[in-house]
């Protein structure tokens, strides 16, 4: 499968960040010392395993925001977001990151929804510690490609008290059904026959009932959505489905899609990409 390889770009200084998106220096702050807290586990497995970053001035508008790696479910792993992180945190230095792994498809064994489950599962454990962080009761959910799909899912599938405050895909997913009709890639539709176990003729239920797109409705959070438009893997129509759904139920979303793109990005496409996440969560997380 095509492994998923994103350039961090040069980012300015502090000071033009703070221009440009508008820093507000007159909150009140606690002094709080910045705090790494690596591969804190939320479950018994292994892989069930985090990072979790506490900015130095937490206070009332600190948010955490879940990012989840890719890889089709089948590979990759937390330390390949390590560059965004980077880049988010000086974007946005007041919120907090927890940087997850999930339990990997391999030889058979965690078919899904072990994904789904072990998404739902960290969003829990880090929900009932917001309060020993630091961090407002709230949460941003984002991922690029596999883990774009798992934020999508959890986003709409499970809103209660686990609803997030915005949710942001990088190429992820949508409607897996459409997908395993019309994905150009030709390991797509094998991949998820032996992820999901059967294909959406055999099991269309099943192909539904793992489909973000069905599960939107009028309480979905603020959606964003970057997309290549040169995606063989995950076409872009998949961002297009969702747009479509959320523009219906008049959900506030944006969708930007970089023509030139495939399945992710590098250099100045990658910073508008960081850029653009920054500024839709101070527009529409408050």
């Amino acid at each position: 499968m095509i492994k998923n390889i994103l350039l961090l770009v040069l980012i300015p200084g502090q000071i033009f960040m703070n221009q440009l998106f508008g820093q507000d220096n007159k909150e009140q702050q606690t002094n709080v010392s910045a705090q790494t807290l690596y591969d804190q586990a939320y479950g018994k497995d292994a892989a069930q395993k985090m990072d979790i970053y506490l900015p130095s001035r937490i206070n009332d508008s600190t948010t955490m925001m879940v990012i989840v790696h890719g890889g089709a479910w089948v590979r990759g792993d937390k330390s390949e977001f390590n560059p965004y992180v980077a880049a988010l945190r000086q974007l946005m230095p007041n919120y907090a990151f927890a940087n997850i792994n999930y339990r990997l498809f391999r030889s058979g064994r965690n078919q899904f929804p072990a994904q789904e489950e072990d998404m739902k599962t960290a969003v829990t454990y880090l929900q009932k510690r917001l309060s020993e962080f630091g961090v407002k009761r709230r949460m941003v959910l984002l991922g690029a490609s596999a883990g774009g799909y798992l934020a999508l899912l959890q986003a709409y599938k499970y809103p209660g008290a686990s609803k997030p405050a915005a949710v942001i895909s990088l190429f992820g997913p949508t409607d897996l059904t459409e997908m395993y009709n019309t994905a150009p890639y030709p390991d797509v539709r094998p991949m998820l026959t032996s992820l999901l176990g059967a294909s959406p003729t055999d099991d269309p239920k099943l192909y539904k009932q793992s489909s973000p797109l069905e599960f939107v409705d009028a309480s979905a959070p603020p959606t964003l959505l970057l997309q290549g438009g040169q995606d063989r893997l995950v076409p872009e129509n998949q961002a297009h489905l969702l747009h479509e759904k959320l523009d219906r139920l008049k959900i506030v979303n944006e969708l930007k899609v970089y023509p030139q793109e495939g399945h992710g990005w590098s250099g100045p496409a990658l910073f508008d990409s960081f850029a653009r996440v920054a500024a839709f969560l101070k527009k529409n997380v408050k």
